[in-house]
């Protein structure tokens, strides 16, 4: 298992949730809720992780892979793919993609057994989400040995194993 912190993202259409994992790669907590960026302040979102990197001085970034229950592209796919190749492209942190089926489910169902309803929590179910992609991500490279998901090529553009 490698050491180093990760950061894990989950791309939404209007958030986007932050969570990291401590050096030891136990342990995912949430970090914040960033609004996604639109026309008028373009890449401010990229801006805003970028900044958070800054002060975790992460080895790698983790962004969730939405892809339907049978394993096919949905219609955020191609969404969450060119928000990590512009997170790859921006800086020298490796960025991952790892499915992240479930993760938005799996956080308002954790939400909702704390008592929380989805609209009070909307900015914290993306948190949340952020927190099971990364945690799976570190569960996945403890068990495997490998680093997980599909490292993307920031020179390219593509993703590759």
């Amino acid at each position: 298992m490698r050491t180093g912190v990760r950061i894990g993202i989950d791309v939404g259409k209007a958030r986007i949730g932050v969570a990291r994992t401590d050096f030891h790669g136990m342990l995912a907590t949430p970090v914040e809720t960033v609004p996604r960026s639109g026309e008028k302040d373009a890449g401010a979102d990229l801006a805003r992780i970028r900044s958070i990197a800054d002060e975790l001085d992460p080895i790698e970034f983790v962004v969730g892979l939405p892809l339907s229950m049978s394993g096919t592209e949905t219609a955020s796919t191609q969404d969450a793919r060119d928000f990590a190749e512009r997170l790859a492209a921006s800086g020298d942190v490796p960025v991952r993609m790892v499915d992240e089926r479930l993760t938005t489910v799996s956080a308002q169902s954790a939400l909702h057994r704390s008592g929380r309803t989805t609209r009070s929590s909307r900015s914290v179910i993306d948190q949340v989400a952020a927190v099971i992609l990364v945690q799976h991500a570190l569960d996945s490279e403890r068990a495997s040995g490998q680093p997980p998901g599909i490292l993307i090529d920031p020179n390219e553009g593509s993703v590759r194993d």
